[in-house]
């Protein structure tokens, strides 16, 4: 065993604690974001999700755990990953460039009410940072995850949870973040009565 790569993984791994800690700090927000978030989509309203690289995979994993299920059996949700949608985004760089390759898809998906979730490690991402302004014009609640901060989105976004920890931890804790905000979720949604009705929409739920 190359000794150098024993000691890297061992401090990587080191490292993953200071960001459950940065997360258990702002265990309320979370918690308070998953109740806030299935009221919301339980008025009809959706979630809308974004990201560049590693965040963008993290944001689909939580559009995928709305529309499908987290653990339990629940109805769908409303939740699209922007980037995902794969000519929307090489179109609209390709026309207006790429730091427009999620405003504008805010500009046709959001309605007031509707919430953005936008996830950066760095917290300077300008496409994301032009989507949060986009979302504000139109009412639609913004939440950032993000990494170490105070950084531009942050600042940007109604609300944020920042990690206190290298990027790569950072993006390790945000899917944890993550799965947190759906357990907050899917407790509220069950409370609501919605959990076991599969077959029924919620009542005023946009198609």
């Amino acid at each position: 065993m190359n000794q150098a790569s024993a000691d890297a993984v061992r401090v990587h791994l080191g490292n993953v604690l200071p960001a459950l800690e940065s997360l258990r700090s702002q265990s309320d927000r979370l918690a308070a974001w998953g109740v806030e978030l299935a009221q919301r989509l339980l008025r009809g309203h959706r979630l809308l999700a974004a990201g560049n690289g590693g965040s963008a995979a993290e944001a689909q994993h939580l559009t995928a755990e709305l529309v499908g299920r987290f653990d339990g059996e629940r109805v769908p949700f409303s939740a699209i990953s922007l980037h995902a949608e794969t000519s929307a985004v090489t179109a609209i760089a390709n026309d207006y460039g790429y730091d427009e390759v999620f405003a504008r898809q805010v500009r046709a998906h959001g309605r007031s009410g509707d919430v953005l979730m936008l996830l950066s490690t760095s917290g300077q991402s300008p496409n994301l940072l032009r989507a949060a302004e986009v979302a504000a014009r139109l009412n639609v609640r913004t939440w950032a995850l993000t990494g170490v901060g105070p950084n531009p989105l942050a600042s940007a976004c109604d609300e944020a949870v920042t990690v206190n920890a290298l990027n790569a931890n950072a993006q390790e804790a945000h899917l944890i973040a993550l799965h947190a905000v759906c357990r907050a979720f899917d407790l509220e949604v069950a409370r609501r009565g919605a959990a076991g009705n599969a077959g029924r929409m919620p009542e005023g739920l946009r198609p």
